[in-house]
């Protein structure tokens, strides 16, 4: 039977549950209008099951909160009645801000609805301490936000590795940064002034995907993010899986078979150790290939010819894909995502990466949709799931 808005109200509730109801199925009506505009209301009840007189009441709520807009009007015809008028998201009145703290930088971004990166900045770490890190993004924010003034503030969605608890927005632990319980919701909130959501970047990313990437409209969506920080998110249908304490997806010290490199809790071979791009970047100064810490200047070195530099971009896909593999045995997703820098720029490292997950899957697996703005999206998708899970509590006029 299929999963629609309908077979998910269906059944009787308390009534102390009829918000919760009403907000699950606004979300339901706003997807629909994101991933199928411009859309008729006719057709948004038909695909979700949903009253024509229900999609039409949530319809005309968000119109007033200047989430969507009618579309340009149908032609004429000789038909009689009154023509279908579709409606689509308006994209033009709000905006999300996005920061995502990774181990040498912070990235700030502007997003709209349709989680396009309207603008962006990545600011270098000269101090990893959070009371200098997240005040230093809620300016540079501010500083976008100046620069649209025509467009409104939604909220800001906030993404990093490590152990992140959503539901209490803090950091609990980030072992390269050694950040510990850090309140991001609360002392962005107070830098900011906006509503702040907290989330792990491997979550927050398959929610990117789930609503603008290659796994909208999907079953079920594996995520593995291979950065400095190697971790993993599991969705099913419209619920990423966060455990107790937003524990789930932590991977970093899955042991590797025949791995050599020591790992920070006193062990060898550990799944970070192996796969983390400092480790590339280690292995390419040692080869000559490069001099800094930044695994973009081997991928541009193996984009020019280097044959050490395309190896060992080679070697680690093929590991990662290894990793991947295992995971997806456990899981059975119908799509895996990998974010890789070499898997997501170039097309040998991708086939080395599927030829490991194996032949039965290789299909199935995917690199990031977000090539050129990773950080950006995994940052404003935290706060963009919010909106769309729950449009008329996100929205600030509508309660």
């Amino acid at each position: 039977m299929p999963r629609t808005a309908a077979t998910l109200i269906a059944s009787p509730v308390p009534r102390g549950a009829d918000r919760d109801r009403r907000r699950a199925t606004a979300g339901v009506v706003l997807r629909s209008v994101l991933e199928h505009g411009p859309v008729a209301r006719s057709t948004i009840a038909r695909l979700t099951g949903l009253s024509p007189a229900s999609v039409t009441d949530y319809c005309a709520r968000f119109t007033r909160l200047g989430l969507v807009r009618e579309a340009e009007p149908p032609r004429r015809s000789k038909g009689v009645g009154r023509p279908h008028v579709p409606l689509d998201l308006d994209d033009s009145r709000f905006v999300v801000g996005g920061m995502h703290v990774a181990v040498p930088h912070t990235t700030v971004a502007l997003l709209d609805l349709r989680g396009r990166v309207l603008r962006q900045r990545e600011l270098k770490h000269e101090r990893t301490a959070p009371r200098w890190v997240l005040p230093r993004a809620a300016e540079a924010l501010a500083a976008m936000l100046a620069e649209v003034r025509d467009a409104r503030p939604l909220g800001v969605g906030f993404a990093a590795g490590g152990w992140v608890d959503r539901d209490c927005g803090v950091i609990v632990e980030h072992e390269l940064l050694g950040w510990r319980d850090v309140p991001v919701r609360e002392v962005l909130g107070a830098h900011t002034g906006l509503p702040v959501h907290v989330d792990g970047h491997a979550r927050a990313l398959v929610n990117g995907e789930r609503l603008f990437g290659r796994a909208r409209g999907g079953g079920s969506v594996l995520h593995l993010f291979v950065g400095n920080v190697v971790d993993a998110a599991f969705a099913t249908h419209d619920e990423v899986h966060h455990g107790p304490r937003s524990q789930a997806g932590s991977i970093a010290h899955l042991p590797v078979p025949g791995g050599s490199e020591p790992c920070a809790c006193g062990r060898t071979g550990c799944l970070q150790a192996e796969l983390s791009e400092r480790t590339l970047c280690r292995r390419a100064r040692a080869a000559g290939i490069t001099d800094g810490a930044d695994p973009r200047h081997v991928l541009a070195a193996a984009n020019a010819g280097d044959p050490l530099a395309a190896a060992l971009l080679l070697e680690r896909s093929r590991a990662t894909g290894r990793a991947a593999g295992l995971l997806a045995d456990v899981l059975n997703p119908e799509t895996v995502v990998v974010t890789e820098i070499g898997a997501t720029h170039r097309t040998d490292c991708l086939a080395a990466l599927r030829e490991e997950v194996g032949t039965e899957r290789a299909a199935t697996v995917f690199p990031t949709s977000f090539p050129e703005s990773v950080p950006a999206v995994a940052g404003g998708s935290v706060v963009l799931d919010v909106l769309y899970r729950d449009p008329l509590g996100a929205s600030p006029e509508a309660n």
